[in-house]
């Protein structure tokens, strides 16, 4: 992605984009290089959509949001500027547009993230606090989701130090009202981060989105108390998805509350007892690349037009391949035997259409809600 500073016109489209239904990150990156801008990619949205009710929002709509982030103080950023955060940007696709409200430039520093149950021991809350003090002392930015449990305490312990929050739903949206006190500390003492809407209530399907900026914001991820089921594990698979280091605290096999740590261990999760352990760890790993290599190499240009026919018939054919559970791209490339400029134009026509549910590390499943 080539890093540049947009122009006042350019971030408005860039917003506008984003913003428009069923755009998620994987179809704002492929519309982006069908098309070259965003502003040329608004132009042609009317030609890929089916639906006459999914339309990009006004340019009213958007500008009063950009006015509203200003007169907050609420900076927006968009992924190919020099102030998106290095480690999010470098994952694939990031987040188009991100809203950042407090001190930004924290974000370029040293991140670990810490995370875990919302329901935590006493124990745990413990741990955690003292993790995220030490990091602290020792450098270190503490990223969390401002979850109940291991995340709030996390969060307490490193205002001193610098803590940042990643938000499922609006940035200006208080989630869980408990931690409102918490919230606008970090606000006025760290970074409260967001991919949403000003106003925006998220629903359950905006939490892994919002797990993946936590794990892509850091060098690792750091697990204490985590159900074998839970959000938490889905930040620690995005993390090595990343190449991010996963940590994990072990526990007693007689607690639920962390036989998803142990698990994680046994799979090859760094064990951590103290935050010289963390450190450790971080310091003897390779920094995950930040730009994609230059090797010169320059695919040929695919012609989207003259493929046409050929992408809509692609279309019946991956639908009969996907199910209600997110398959990764690739399997379903390899499935269909088509080739994967085909099946990218024809998944992302379908994202587009509300036909299939694309996740933000580009996994695909069937919308069978329409």
């Amino acid at each position: 992605m080539k890093l540049q500073t947009l122009s006042f016109n350019e971030r408005r489209d860039w917003l506008r984009l984003t913003r428009t239904q069923n755009v998620g990150p994987v179809a704002f990156r492929d519309l982006l290089k069908r098309y070259g801008t965003a502003t040329q990619a608004l132009e042609a949205l009317p030609s890929l959509i089916r639906r006459k009710s999914i339309s990009p929002p006004s340019l009213s709509q958007v500008e009063a949001e950009m006015d509203a982030c200003d007169n907050l103080g609420i900076k927006l950023i968009a992924a190919c500027e020099p102030d998106f955060p290095k480690y999010l940007r470098a994952i694939n696709p990031p987040p188009p547009i991100i809203s950042v409200w407090g001190h930004s430039e924290i974000l370029h520093k040293k991140c670990i993230a810490i995370i875990g149950s919302r329901n935590s021991s006493a124990l745990g809350l413990k741990f955690a606090a003292s993790m995220a003090h030490d990091l602290g002392d020792a450098g270190y930015i503490i990223v969390s989701g401002l979850a109940r449990g291991i995340d709030a305490s996390a969060h307490h312990a490193s205002l001193e130090t610098g803590t940042a929050a990643v938000l499922g739903g609006g940035i200006d949206h208080i989630y869980p009202r408990q931690n409102t006190e918490l919230y606008e500390q970090i606000q006025h003492r760290g970074a409260l981060i967001s991919e949403s809407p000003l106003g925006y209530r998220a629903s359950a399907r905006d939490f892994p989105r919002r797990n993946r900026i936590i794990s892509g914001l850091c060098l690792g991820v750091v697990v204490i108390e985590a159900a074998e089921r839970s959000g938490t594990l889905i930040t620690a698979r995005y993390a090595l998805e990343q190449n991010r280091e996963v940590m994990a605290a072990p526990g007693s096999p007689l607690d639920p509350r962390t036989k998803g740590c142990n698990r994680l261990i046994q799979q090859g999760a760094a064990l951590i007892e103290t935050a010289e352990d963390v450190i450790n760890v971080i310091e003897n790993i390779r920094t995950p690349m930040m730009m994609e290599p230059n090797d010169g190499y320059e695919p040929h240009p695919f012609d989207y037009n003259a493929a046409q026919k050929d992408i809509e018939a692609a279309g019946p054919i991956l639908k009969s391949l996907l199910s209600a559970t997110p398959t990764p791209r690739d399997d379903i490339i390899r499935a269909s035997g088509l080739t994967a400029a085909i099946v990218n134009a024809a998944l992302l026509e379908m994202e587009l259409n509300a036909d299939i549910l694309v996740e933000a590390d580009g996994r695909v499943a069937l919308n069978v809600n329409i």
